[in-house]
């Protein structure tokens, strides 16, 4: 990024909206907003305390299982319509509903089937998942080259092999991507559902906080929550970059 003629690392946003975060939590502009770095001091005091752990573990839990579930079922799906006209013109319609659905307005019916526990919330990181990880596969099996299938099927390769080998390697791009964009929104299904829910891991912390307006330790559990899923597509997309040679062979 550029201003003036100069190069400014994106860095400076986050430092720029901090500054203004900690100017607006001093001048008490708006009493639930805490200065920062009051909320950083409640991060780090809050990490140190068993419930904090207890209830990241659960979470983790239900974040890690869902989002496999979700890319276990979505890659399968998603080369499925890739390659299968018939079942991507039965199932298209409703990946794309799904997709675009207020998905929140679901997890009360999930509450409904799975009961007030850790089930609903990993059916719901899969909810809020598994959509973009079926559409983001299915547009890199899409894009594969003809020619590049016609060549592995000439030098005798099966089926499983064609498709493990050949078909997923070179989706592999579009794969990443949407597993990363399924990291995001598994981080946003864990959080609603969590919070619906109320009982169960970082759901339960957030409505004892805001309850008796403890907007420190709040921020702090929302801050850690965004640099967790930053992070983990940070990491992802870093990943994606490394596999970008793949995108080429399919011309």
């Amino acid at each position: 990024m550029k201003i003036f003629g100069y190069r400014v690392p994106m860095m400076a946003s986050l430092l720029l909206w901090g500054v203004l975060w900690e100017i607006l939590g001093r001048l008490g502009v708006v009493f639930i907003l805490p200065p920062l770095s009051d909320v950083l001091v409640a991060a780090v005091d809050l990490v140190q305390q068993p419930g904090w752990q207890s209830a990241t573990v659960t979470t983790l839990r239900a974040f890690v299982i869902g989002l496999a579930l979700a890319i276990g079922a979505g890659i399968p799906l998603g080369i499925l319509m890739g390659r299968v006209r018939a079942a991507d013109a039965l199932l298209g319609m409703w990946v794309n509903i799904f997709s675009s659905a207020p998905l929140s307005a679901l997890v009360p019916v999930l509450m409904i089937l799975f009961g007030f526990g850790e089930a609903t919330i990993i059916a719901a990181v899969f909810l809020f998942s598994v959509w973009i990880v079926v559409l983001d596969t299915r547009a890199g099996v899409r894009h594969i080259t003809p020619s590049l299938i016609e060549m592995a099927r000439s030098y005798g390769a099966s089926p499983p092999a064609l498709f493990g080998k050949v078909i997923f390697f070179a989706a592999l791009p579009e794969i990443l991507a949407g597993i990363r964009l399924g990291v995001i929104r598994g981080v946003k299904g864990v959080v609603i559902g969590q919070l619906l829910v109320a009982i169960v891991g970082y759901g339960a912390l957030f409505e004892a906080f805001s309850r008796n307006f403890r907007m420190t330790q709040f921020w702090a559990l929302t801050l850690m929550l965004f640099a967790f899923a930053i992070v983990v597509g940070a990491l992802i997309e870093r990943l994606e970059t490394r596999v970008e040679f793949y995108a080429g062979e399919r011309g």
